[in-house]
């Protein structure tokens, strides 16, 4: 079983990271730096301007530990991946699936099917704990929904017939999720899900928490030996890490919405970390992601019973479980790829 390794986040805009033998060194100015192992380190993600030097890009390339580089805001910007790794007769199985719905469409309804019984138990799980500060009735409402749009999905046939319910039930989903929002209402409503950029705090919190979902999810596909690029609900576009956002779908609103709602409701973060530009779009300060950060660390070291697997392995190894049992599936060792439903 792969264990949880170090991320290691580099917060700082101007901070430059260099390799120094087997050492990774973040310099922040002429006289202060920092140094540590590379052994000890499964990512790093930069929040920074100022970049890395080939030397280390090369190293963590060789050693397959993920680099990716984010703007300040937390913007995705690029990944720093080696030679291709893996079976390439599993890669090409999953190109030519990809291409044929009589393959591709089972699984992309597992993503759905996974996403959807997500979304379910988050909504269920705040009326059965929070029953007097809901709108219950509205959140029943939602949940009632989504139940019936599970019972579509298998029944559809086509890629195309699975993005109509996906659509719908993200607009039932996302339009009762200000329900969910218990504390700071004024600073942290809701009302409809945007990005690029977000309008709100909210959205600029799950915006930047998806970033790094789908970070994780890329870097645990290609260590599976999977195409992040190529998906099966999401179709391929250029630069979109298509199955990455496939796997991302079923795991988001367990490990990104319900950290995003606990951040908020439990005043772990505040109104006041968040400023508005004058384009409209939201910006998170400095302390506010860090505070994020530290959070989303920790909530990845709790542990969860899998429901496929029966055995208990922290949140963080989610995104590599589900791509490894992905991969057994289009190797034809399993019959079906069996989708994350959190229970």
């Amino acid at each position: 079983m792969k264990h949880l390794g170090n991320i290691l986040y580099i917060t700082t805009p101007e901070a430059y990271l260099s390799l120094d033998g087997e050492n990774i060194v973040v310099q922040k100015d002429e006289n202060t730096s920092t140094r540590l192992p590379l052994h000890n380190i499964e990512n790093i993600v930069c929040f920074t301007w100022q970049g890395a030097s080939p030397a280390l890009m090369g190293a963590c390339a060789e050693r397959n530990i993920g680099l990716c580089f984010l703007t300040p805001n937390g913007r995705f910007q690029a990944r720093v991946t080696g030679r291709v790794k893996g079976n390439v007769l599993l890669r090409k199985r999953q190109f030519e699936w990809s291409e044929k719905e009589a393959q591709s469409v089972p699984i992309a309804a597992s993503f759905l099917l996974g996403k959807i019984s997500n979304c379910r138990k988050v909504i269920e799980r705040a009326i059965r704990d929070h029953v007097m500060l809901v709108d219950a009735q509205s959140l029943t409402g939602a949940s009632s929904f989504l139940k019936e749009t599970l019972k579509a999905i298998p029944n559809c046939t086509t890629v195309a017939d699975l993005m109509g319910f996906e659509g719908s039930a993200a607009k039932i989903y996302f339009g009762v999720f200000d329900h969910l929002i218990l504390q700071q209402r004024e600073d942290f409503f809701f009302k409809e899900r945007n990005r690029r950029p977000p309008l709100d705090n909210m959205n600029s919190l799950l915006s930047f928490l998806y970033t790094l979902l789908t970070n994780e999810c890329a870097s645990a596909l290609e260590t599976v030996g999977l195409d992040p690029y190529i998906g099966f609900l999401h179709q391929d576009r250029p630069g979109r890490p298509s199955l990455a956002l496939d796997l991302m779908e079923e795991l988001r609103p367990v490990m990104v919405d319900r950290l995003a709602l606990s951040l908020v409701n439990r005043k772990q973060i505040t109104g006041k970390g968040f400023t508005q530009k004058e384009s409209g779009g939201i910006l998170m300060d400095d302390e506010t992601r860090k505070a994020v950060l530290t959070a989303w660390q920790e909530r990845k070291k709790e542990e969860i019973m899998h429901p496929f697997l029966k055995e208990k392995i922290p949140y963080g190894l989610l995104p590599h479980i589900q791509a490894m049992l992905l991969a057994r599936h289009l190797r034809g060792d399993l019959d079906a790829y069996p989708p994350f439903f959190w229970n």
